[in-house]
């Protein structure tokens, strides 16, 4: 068995254990017994720099825009329609007025990728609203008119809810630009919205 692995477009080392069978059992070699040897395995610069591109920045707080917050049909229907789709080709109906199921990124048709928030948040008309999230059902009566939570707190969470919750597993979707500000408004004002 070699002990050290290399690849010529290494960077990064990575340790495990040697000789333990597939099954979690020592293996021995005739009349000796086997220890576990660490053996080097070096993680390819190639994956080192898909790493490093995938690796988020610091939590962002974020300014409310003005005028975000609105009644309007249009934005709450777009803030729905992001809140229960994937992406475009998957999506449900058509797109609201103002959203489109197809963008241009580079020169490129893609699907425009929604957030499809409603796999792990439950909220009014959700068909198979996920639990791993808070229930946003009633979120209007529950926290807005009590005061418990405001129309800015919840645009900061849409955006990066990693301000206040460094673990979270939320999305990341403003300082990623998964979201426009725009986008980020309309979700807000979907959950915020009586239903």
């Amino acid at each position: 068995m070699k002990k050290r692995v290399q690849v010529a477009t290494a960077t990064m080392l990575f340790v495990v254990l040697a000789g333990c069978a597939s099954d979690g059992a020592t293996q021995t070699a005739p009349a000796q017994a086997a220890t576990p040897k660490a053996v080097l395995f070096e993680q390819p610069t190639t994956a080192k720099a898909i790493i490093e591109k995938d690796k988020l920045g610091a939590p962002v707080k974020y300014t409310m825009p003005d005028g975000c917050i609105t009644d309007d049909a249009d934005a709450i229907a777009r803030g729905g329609f992001i809140f229960h789709n994937l992406n475009g080709k998957k999506a449900k109906g058509d797109a609201p007025k103002g959203l489109a199921k197809m963008i241009e990124v580079n020169g490129k048709k893609v699907e425009k990728q929604y957030g499809n928030c409603v796999a792990c948040h439950n909220i009014e008309k959700a068909k198979g609203g996920g639990n791993i999230g808070p229930d946003l059902s009633n979120y209007k009566a529950i926290f807005i008119d009590t005061g418990v939570r405001d129309h800015a707190f919840v645009y900061q969470k849409i955006a990066d809810a990693r301000i206040d919750n460094p673990n979270t597993h939320m999305t990341i979707n403003l300082t990623t630009k998964l979201f426009t500000e725009r986008e980020i408004c309309d979700i807000t004002s979907y959950v915020v919205s009586p239903k």
